[in-house]
């Protein structure tokens, strides 16, 4: 009860400003200032959840979540692999960094259409978008983590005999995670809009192919349905990596 409190305390004004925001949004839609096929009102986009919920969530909401799950993976495992990789080996940081920077250069939108013809409209071309787009925040700040670590401390080690993979372990990984999961904050959210991205350019089901179809259809209450579903989605998800980080690095922030 007191973290609830102490978290109403923390984002109050955010949490007036928003319920202020809704009110303003609901009537000028309702008083016709702006017209609901454009701008829906709040309540018909709640409505709207409600009355397809069924399909919102049980095929459309969970096609993406595997997409996002197993692209997400995937980015977390080799991103981490080869940022260590880079650690420990110069060589393979002056390959592999500047490609990773040049894929970020690539705009998704034109590459994606690339991963339709390798992999057709099947899930792995949605995996695809989604690893390339999470890939970049995972393994960018692993690397500047492990390289972060204090010269004093490193200095110390050495002195106490130290091997480079006890160091690894014991220092430069134990530094590296506070830019890691700063990282992975960010990676989770791109994750999921790299998923939606992917089913907009191809697929049968999904929130993006969702919220596609309905804009085909003018149907503005379907498209902000969806895009509120993965509003919340993207902050929950959020919120659980900060909730991991806290835990496992309280000997940090204490």
């Amino acid at each position: 009860m007191k973290k609830v409190k102490h978290w109403l305390q923390a984002y109050f004004l955010f949490i007036v400003v928003s319920v202020v925001v809704l009110l303003l949004w609901e009537w000028l839609v309702r008083a016709s200032f702006v017209p609901s096929f454009i701008l829906p009102a709040p309540t018909s986009v709640i409505v709207m959840i409600m009355d397809n919920w069924q399909a919102l969530i049980f095929e459309h909401l969970s096609a993406t979540m595997l997409e996002f799950v197993i692209g997400f993976t995937i980015s977390i495992c080799g991103g981490v692999l080869l940022a260590v990789c880079m650690f420990f080996s110069k060589t393979m940081e002056k390959i592999m960094y500047p490609a990773i920077l040049i894929s970020q250069t690539i705009p998704i939108i034109a590459l994606s259409p690339i991963f339709v013809l390798w992999f057709g409209y099947t899930i792995w071309s949605k995996v695809a978008v989604t690893v390339l787009i999470s890939f970049f925040p995972i393994v960018v700040s692993t690397y500047d983590g492990l390289r972060s670590s204090d010269k004093d401390y490193m200095e110390l080690f050495r002195a106490m005999g130290a091997s480079r993979w006890q160091m690894f372990r014991k220092l430069h990984v134990p530094m590296a995670l506070p830019a890691f999961f700063s990282g992975l904050k960010l990676a989770i959210v791109y994750a999921l809009v790299g998923a939606t991205i992917g089913e907009w350019l191809g697929a049968s089901e999904g929130l993006g192919y969702y919220s596609r179809r309905m804009s085909g259809n003018l149907n503005a209450e379907g498209v902000f349905a969806a895009i509120t579903i993965l509003s919340i989605l993207g902050m929950l998800l959020f919120g659980l990596v900060s909730f991991i980080e806290k835990r496992i690095l309280r000997w940090k922030l204490d």
